[in-house]
């Protein structure tokens, strides 16, 4: 097994973008990377038509990974990039070709003047069903660059934020939060909503004590929960950040000034099938950094 960062690649440019945040992660972990485009043949009668047979468009479609791979790797000298062209329906075939992969790399066309997602099927599809993390990418990020510097301060990165749910947070979310932290030379930000008490939904004010009880516990938990990984990266500062209320809106909110959004995502192999979670579709479909979903037990 090679390890290596994947980027699915459909010469849109969310997807060339996609593939250049994954040329900057692979840099991050030392890993080759590895550009997929899948190819969907036309249906036969299209393939008959004078200027869109199945060999016109085969061709084409071989042009897009490979100029992108040419380009990727003048600006990322010393990077392995391989191209690789596979046939079958989107999902499936990058969820193949990304078995091994550490990382999985899409883009996602991000709305004109507005902050947010718009996360097609292909993307939802992968990120529901996938047991690796995936990372969805706005198109304007091909340009923006990881080290770039938080505005609250000129000497460190944006920090990479971490949404947790304080009551069960997953161990595999954690350590990726902090390994792409450590990687980037950032800040950590953990993020987690909590909610009120019931009857408070019922217009009953809410006691300034009973709100500070709530969030200490809650603090409490998720200190202790991080513990094991502030021991293993001493020299990441963390900040922990309870919000009552929603955490997605939270999450998003923070999203402006993140280099990362870290978020889990449970595996659901029974009757019910695969799928997100609100948290999970609400980040995705709004924040302004690029999201990777960790599937975790």
């Amino acid at each position: 097994m090679i390890r290596s960062v994947v980027a699915g690649l459909d010469g849109s440019p969310e997807s060339r973008a996609a593939a250049e945040w994954a040329a900057r992660e692979a840099e991050l972990r030392g890993l080759p990377l590895k550009i997929v485009h899948v190819w969907e043949p036309v249906p036969d009668p299209l393939a008959q038509a004078p200027l869109l047979g199945a060999e016109t468009q085969q061709h084409w479609s071989e042009r897009i990974p490979r100029e992108a791979g040419e380009g990727l790797r003048l600006r990322h000298p010393g990077l392995d990039v391989t191209e690789e062209q596979v046939t079958g329906t989107p999902v499936d075939a990058l969820l193949d070709a990304a078995k091994d992969a550490d990382l999985l790399v899409l883009g996602s066309r991000g709305l004109s003047g507005v902050g947010g997602f718009l996360v097609g099927s292909v993307g939802l599809a992968v990120v529901a069903r996938a047991e690796l993390p995936v990372v969805l990418v706005r198109a304007d990020e091909q340009a923006a660059d990881e080290g770039e510097m938080d505005p609250a301060s000129a000497t460190s990165p944006r920090p990479v934020v971490l949404g947790l749910d304080a009551d069960a947070p997953a161990d595999a979310v954690i350590e990726f939060a902090f390994a792409e932290a450590a990687r980037r030379g950032a800040g950590l930000r953990v993020v987690y909503g909590w909610s009120l008490p019931p009857y408070y939904a019922y217009g009953l004010a809410l006691d300034a004590g009973l709100h500070e009880e709530i969030s200490r516990e809650e603090t409490d938990t998720l200190t202790e929960a991080l513990r094991p990984w502030r021991q293993k990266h001493p020299a990441i500062e963390v900040a922990l950040e309870p919000r009552v209320g929603s955490a997605a809106d939270h999450l998003v909110d923070a999203s402006r000034e993140a280099s990362l959004i870290v978020i889990g995502r449970r595996i659901r192999r029974g009757a019910l099938g695969a799928h997100i979670g609100p948290v999970a579709h609400g980040v995705l479909h709004h924040s302004t950094a690029p999201v990777v979903v960790v599937a975790h037990d």
